[in-house]
């Protein structure tokens, strides 16, 4: 396995008018055995990136480094990594097992048909597909087309893992199962992995780190604890979290806070400076019901999701969103108490930009 790291990485595409930039002045370093996630919207340059590193797309400015040894004149096959595509790119007249032995029987590695063997059989045992192997890939469920294309990948014993939103064109079910198979898997065998996806329950539950990106630009990294507990900005606190944040206007005046549209005023935070003007994030878990609780509103929705209910509260003028465990009897227009704890505020400039 290897570390990668992109230093200064910017892409640019012709357009009409003027280039289209994909990638701005993009850094990071993914670690070695590291599953680091690129988490972004459609369009934030995710794929681009993935496609740089494996040498299918040249940049524009800066390089990329494979163990701190710049790699950008090498071709695809001497970078050595394994890309898995959000489509299956499988050739349907061959059996799974040709499938998983394609790779291995190509004219640069002329890999000895024993060694295939071995190889083959540990990968299917490793995602569950040995019973598959005689089997042609046009006749596999979605599910199983994705781990055969995975398991091409593990095969080669590449250098790094690609992986661009592999789960995207899967069920919620089957994403759920091969979502825990490839983290066990990676944990396991200790791939160097760098994992595409818009999915932000893909980021917080499968990366060692998650690194988003914002139309070109990488606007934070870090562990998902970072990433969901100090969001950089507010495009970060409002990508990552479901429910959404709450995320209101607010104005300081002395040691008040007083959030706009509510009718809710609350002492500034100890030890914090604050703007007269700002944003207030408010995690949906950190609005608690309780009937002696300082604040009031009424129910307009409820949304019972068994483990827990989403509550819709009218608070002023502004809907909040509340967490609630388990099923309730609220119903709409309810009167309710409830409390925000206050330590677990998440403020932000005019610009959005989180205030430390």
């Amino acid at each position: 396995m290897s570390s990668v790291e992109l230093q200064h990485i910017s892409k640019r595409f012709p357009s009409v008018t003027t280039p289209v930039t994909a990638l701005d002045d993009v850094s990071f370093l993914v670690h070695d055995r590291e599953f680091f996630v690129l988490l972004g919207p459609t369009g934030a340059g995710k794929t681009t990136t993935l496609r740089i590193i494996a040498a299918l797309l040249k940049q524009d400015e800066g390089s990329v480094l494979f163990d701190g040894e710049p790699v950008d004149g090498l071709t695809p096959a001497d970078r050595d990594v394994a890309f898995v595509f959000q489509q299956y790119s499988l050739y349907p007249t061959m059996t799974v097992y040709d499938n998983l032995a394609f790779p291995l029987r190509s004219p640069m590695r002329k890999t000895p048909e024993p060694e295939i063997k071995q190889r083959i059989q540990h990968v299917s045992e490793i995602l569950r597909i040995s019973h598959l192997l005689d089997r042609k890939t046009a006749r596999l469920s979605g599910g199983e087309m994705q781990r055969v294309s995975i398991g091409r990948a593990i095969v080669r014993e590449p250098r790094l893992f690609l992986m661009d939103e592999p789960l995207s064109n899967l069920d919620a079910k089957l994403r759920e199962s091969l979502r825990v198979e490839l983290q066990h898997m990676q944990k396991t065998q200790g791939n160097t992995t760098l994992f595409v996806t818009h999915d932000q329950i893909e980021a917080l539950t499968m990366a060692d780190r998650i690194g988003v990106l914002d139309k070109g630009r990488l606007v934070q990294v870090g562990t998902p604890v970072d990433i969901y507990d100090r969001p950089a900005n507010t495009f970060v606190a409002t990508l990552v979290g479901t429910p959404r944040i709450n995320l209101l206007t607010a104005s300081r005046e002395d040691g008040t806070l007083t959030i706009g549209n509510t009718g809710m005023h609350m002492p500034v935070p100890a030890g914090r400076t604050l703007p007269a003007a700002l944003q207030v994030g408010i995690r949906p878990e950190d609005i608690q019901l309780d009937p002696a609780g300082q604040f009031a509103g009424r129910v307009t929705l409820t949304e019972p999701l068994g483990v827990e209910t989403i509550v819709h509260i009218l608070s002023g003028e502004q809907i909040l969103l509340s967490i609630i465990p388990g099923m309730t009897p609220l119903r709409l227009n309810d009167a309710v108490q409830f409390n925000i704890l206050g330590e677990r505020l998440h403020l932000f400039d005019v610009d959005g930009k989180r205030i430390e």
